[in-house]
């Protein structure tokens, strides 16, 4: 009887002890330092890594074995300059479910989708620059953008989205961005226009805050809101899952309201939402594919000539620049900056591109999930194709 009673006690402490224990949940954003060591040990083994160099060719080289690591079948693209000199883009394909898409009948129909995730691995400064640069290694422009795209591909490997995934290292960036161009004028005319959006990431660490921009082209006229849709999606990624709480990083937009011609067509811009910085993504803006720019900088400014990338006193060598400076370095950074910084920038941008490409597309239905029988909910009545007709035929 002892022992009965005593078993029962242990086993009504072990269930108490069992439901004192709450399931511990996934942080938002928690991927370890995966990214941030990525990028801090492509920095530092590959400082000087320009276009067309050594330095660049072993960067390139370490970030394709890391991806055929993590699983992937990794696609090596020549990038070959004018005077025969030669660079290389790393892509990574992943195939995805595609959608159901309505029309404005309220009738569905298949469609393939693409969605382009992209940042560079070149450096502006080369090895002859050392004496100027003694402890430069291109952390900020752009280890740091190499280590979220990295995060982004562990995170997505094993999945399936409604959009086909391209994954883009690109190379020579600093040559008017000729990894890019080569890539873009190597699709297909169908290809470039099954292109959603294009998520371009550079310089997301040392600036004072973690911004996203549009293209250019949304500054043309009728074009705003459908240029800046996935725009808006990323930041209501950022404002659904509570960033600035969970992880103590927000996402911004720029937020100037000064008035100038921003795009070279003679009419005022208002200089919001948008950046006057280029990157990759400029490759593809100028295609008209929308586009979103993830950087780091501050744009809290009434002049434009005084907007810099940090107001931090300790770096202000270059008035506030950290990109092509000397300041672009693991070194001087860590000693400035939270020691936590890269580590949450690198995941916070890698949790914002991957919730959004989950989030889908527009007017839309994944296909596994049109075939449980999932359906839109719909927003207006839609007409009947065959009234639409008859009403063409009263007419005539």
């Amino acid at each position: 009887m002892k022992r009965i009673f005593s078993g029962m006690i242990c086993l009504m402490m072990i269930t108490a002890s069992s439901c004192g224990k709450k399931k511990e949940e996934k942080k938002i954003a928690d991927f370890g330092s995966y990214g941030a060591d990525f990028a801090l040990e492509l920095a530092t083994s590959f400082p000087y890594r320009d276009a067309f160099s050594s330095g660049e060719q072993g960067a390139g080289v370490m970030i394709k074995n890391e991806l055929e690591k993590i699983g992937y079948t990794v696609e090596t693209q020549s990038v070959r300059s004018a005077g025969a000199a030669e660079s290389h883009n790393y892509i990574v394909r992943i195939s995805g479910e595609g959608f159901m898409q309505r029309d404005s009948f309220g009738e569905y129909s298949p469609v393939r989708k693409t969605v382009v995730i992209g940042a560079h691995y070149d450096t502006p400064i080369g090895y002859s620059s050392r004496g100027s640069y003694p402890q430069y290694d291109g952390i900020q422009n752009n280890a740091c953008g190499i280590g979220s795209l990295l995060t982004i591909a562990k995170e997505m490997f094993g999945k399936k989205y409604g959009y086909d995934v391209i994954l883009v290292a690109f190379g020579a960036s600093s040559k008017n961005y000729l990894g890019a161009e080569t890539f873009v004028n190597s699709l297909s005319e169908s290809e470039l226009k099954s292109i959603e959006c294009m998520y371009c990431i550079e310089s997301i660490y040392a600036g004072d805050k973690l911004y996203a921009h549009a293209g250019l082209t949304s500054l043309q006229e009728g074009k705003k809101y459908s240029y800046r849709r996935k725009l808006y999606e990323a930041y209501d990624v950022a404002y659904e899952n509570s960033l600035q709480a969970e992880t103590g990083v927000d996402l911004y937009y720029n937020m100037s309201l000064l008035s100038f011609d921003i795009n070279g067509d003679f009419t005022d811009d208002m200089y919001r939402e948008v950046t006057q910085v280029t990157s990759d993504y400029t490759v593809f803006d100028q295609r008209s594919v929308p586009i979103v720019f993830f950087e780091s900088s501050d744009y809290n400014f009434t002049k434009l000539s005084d907007m810099k990338e940090t107001k931090n006193l300790e770096l202000q060598e270059n008035g506030g620049a950290i990109r092509g400076t000397s300041l672009d370095s693991s070194l001087i950074l860590e000693g400035s900056l939270d020691e936590k910084r890269l580590q949450t920038r690198v995941n916070v941008v890698s949790f914002i591109v991957e919730k959004a490409v989950e989030k889908g597309s527009k007017d839309c239905v994944p296909m596994s999930k049109y075939n449980e029988g999932e359906r839109l909910v719909p927003t207006v009545t839609p007409k009947k194709k065959e009234s639409l007709a008859s009403s063409s035929a009263t007419e005539e």
